[in-house]
């Protein structure tokens, strides 16, 4: 009996120690973050394992675990059309109300999902939960994009694929056949689906070739530069889920096609040193020390390297180019960028990159709305949903609807 009272004291210890992390106390909900921060943990633990006996890549194992939990949330159409066909090749899925009054144009919304440019299942669980509302709430018709993900391909793949089926869309012909209103289209994306929104709304305004133009974008927690890993956010959030520094450094190199070998370089500004005549040119465009209120700044100081490894951008070209860091755009591609919502989190380490653009925006002459959630932390909208319900990620969603509802 003391034998099985000590097991059990054992691994109710091994188990907390496992769950147990601290916490900003202003965080939305902790304990049900620490239970799903630990089940993530897990599964990125056990796809480095396989990886690392050459069992499969580490993100498949992500994908199958991340995959088989969205299957399990119910699936409803009431009310809601749904068609899973291609834009210009791209698999795309479009939702659209049923009913639908005679000669009615509706507003359109083209969606791209977070996940790291790697992770995440658009037709599945919550991405397709949160298109139905969208269509619901907007009375609109969503198309979401299927793109194609690492490590099966990398970029500027995901970004092509994005452009090509918004392009497609956004076509007059194309647009009548949905009956959507050429004056009323939408881009929204959240997290690596919040960089390939501005990316490519950047390149939509400036595309003499493209006659309708999107009216809206909206920018969920997005991503949108790799050479600063050490702005306030990344330094204050580093260790918070779900989202921590090292992870997203991993994601990038993931995107990019290159060895993880450059994640700890990548982390202490190595790649970015002073020395580096490539990178000297954008540094303005993500001076935090400018860009950022003192709220936010706080006592947080900027980590810049005399010298540092001029390889990582001689490899990665990529990470200066501004369809993977939309951050990094002249003030007169910016200027071509229609009206913003950006949704930033205190809790999560791409709060900056959400601000600076915001700011950025602004100069450039874009009305910019920004919403920031205190108690909100990275990935919040997806766990809105069965069965997880986050508040925070309940108002998340609801402002950014309510808003497109006012300016769509």
């Amino acid at each position: 009996m003391k034998l099985l009272c000590g097991i059990s004291l054992l691994l109710v210890v091994t188990v907390a120690y496992h769950i147990y992390i601290p916490l900003p106390r202003t965080i939305s909900e902790p304990w049900k973050l620490m239970l799903l921060d630990a089940a993530f943990r897990c599964v990125t633990q056990l796809g480095d394992m396989a990886h690392h006996l050459g069992l499969t890549h580490r993100i498949h194992v992500l994908n199958y675990a991340i995959n088989g939990v969205e299957m399990l949330v119910p699936v409803s159409c009431e009310g809601i059309q749904v068609q899973d066909t291609h834009f210009d090749g791209v698999q795309v899925r479009v939702y659209q109300p049923s009913q639908k009054e005679k000669n009615q144009l509706r507003r359109g919304v083209v969606f791209f999902h977070g996940g790291g440019w790697s992770i995440g299942a658009p037709k599945l669980g919550s991405y397709d939960l949160l298109c139905k509302k969208m269509a619901s709430d907007l009375n609109a018709v969503v198309v979401t994009v299927d793109y194609r993900m690492a490590p099966e391909v990398h970029f500027p793949v995901q970004y092509e694929e994005c452009l090509h089926a918004t392009q497609h869309f956004l076509k007059p012909e194309v647009l009548a056949q949905y009956s959507v209103d050429p004056e009323r289209v939408a881009v929204c994306g959240d997290s690596a689906g919040g960089n390939l929104a501005a990316a490519v709304s950047q390149q939509i305004g400036v595309d003499n070739d493209s006659s309708v133009k999107f009216k809206a974008q909206v920018l969920i927690y997005p991503v949108l530069q790799a050479l600063d890993f050490n702005t306030p956010s990344y330094q204050q959030n580093q260790d918070v889920p779900i989202l921590y520094r090292r992870l997203m450094a991993r994601f990038w190199l993931e995107y990019l096609g290159a060895n993880l070998d450059h994640v700890h370089p990548m982390l202490i500004n190595n790649h970015t040193a002073k020395d580096h005549v490539r990178g000297s040119a954008h540094r303005a465009k993500l001076d935090w020390t400018t860009l950022l209120p003192q709220s936010i700044k706080k006592d947080y100081k900027p980590v810049v390297k005399e010298t540092g490894s001029p390889e990582i951008l001689e490899k990665l070209p990529a990470l200066l180019d501004v369809r993977a860091a939309p951050l990094l755009a002249e003030e007169d591609r910016l200027r071509m960028a229609p009206r913003a919502y950006i949704l930033t989190c205190e809790h999560d380490v791409l709060r900056d990159d959400g601000l600076m653009y915001g700011r950025r925006l602004e100069q450039a002459g874009v009305h910019v709305t920004s919403d920031h959630l205190q108690d909100g932390f990275h990935g919040c909208v997806s766990f809105a949903f069965w069965p997880c319900y986050f508040s925070v990620g309940i108002r998340a969603v609801q402002n950014y609807i309510a808003w497109l509802d006012e300016n769509l």
